[in-house]
């Protein structure tokens, strides 16, 4: 697999035959091989993971489909779009997609294909706000536990999380729970805030010395990544 990081949330990953593009907000996408078939998945509509500017791809590759959360709204395109909720199952071509309900807004993607397992968290996180108090915090916790309990044991070999800084103390619970509760291999995080730095204070976390080896290390747009 190679995969691209755009910016924020969004990655370009390249399988044999197909490429998937996940939450798309800003850059320019990399030339893609026009004779893949090529799904856009939009996890839901806060500008940081949706833009229209998306539906522009249909003019340079044909073979292109779209799997967008259902809170979004878009115009045209509609034979190209796949609208999903939470908790949903479903194929699209040779795409194997489940749903998970979102802590925040929309839903996250699990993707089989091509003999792979991909996973992106959208806002699915465990969001943590000491302003928010213990009840909201709680809530959050068990939303997040309870969707993650639907990935538990399962084999993953790239996931994309949430590790945002803005959280403080918290800002590494999220990834932290989805590590110890799957077998994933490879974990991109994301959602940053440009704050790469983030990256070394996970490093020097002892929560993450069982899996720190398996976290891919984002410097910069555009960086691409050999799986």
């Amino acid at each position: 697999m190679k995969i691209t990081y755009m910016n924020h949330s969004g990655f370009v990953l390249e399988l044999e035959n197909a490429v998937l593009v996940f939450d798309y907000y800003r850059g320019e996408l990399p030339p893609l091989p026009k004779e893949k078939s090529i799904y856009v998945f939009s996890s839901h509509a806060h500008p940081d993971h949706f833009q229209k500017k998306i539906f522009t791809w249909a003019n340079t590759y044909h073979s292109i489909t779209y799997i967008l959360s259902d809170d979004i709204k878009a115009d045209g395109q509609a034979e190209r779009i796949i609208y999903a909720g939470p908790r949903q199952e479903f194929q699209v071509d040779g795409l194997c997609i489940s749903t998970l309900r979102s802590t925040d807004a929309g839903i996250a993607f699990l993707v089989r294909a091509e003999g792979k397992s991909i996973y992106h968290a959208g806002d699915l996180n465990w969001w943590h706000w000491e302003e928010e108090g213990p009840a909201y915090n709680k809530m959050m916790q068990r939303n997040y536990q309870h969707e993650i309990g639907k990935l538990e044991g399962e084999d993953i070999d790239v996931a994309f999380v949430p590790l945002d800084p803005r959280q403080e103390e918290q800002y590494y619970w999220g990834l932290d729970y989805l590590m110890k509760h799957t077998h994933t291999n490879c974990v991109f995080p994301m959602h940053m805030w440009d704050r790469y730095d983030v990256y070394e204070r996970l490093m020097e976390n002892e929560a993450a010395a069982g899996y720190k080896a398996k976290v891919m290390h984002i410097t910069e747009d555009g960086q691409t990544f050999e799986i």
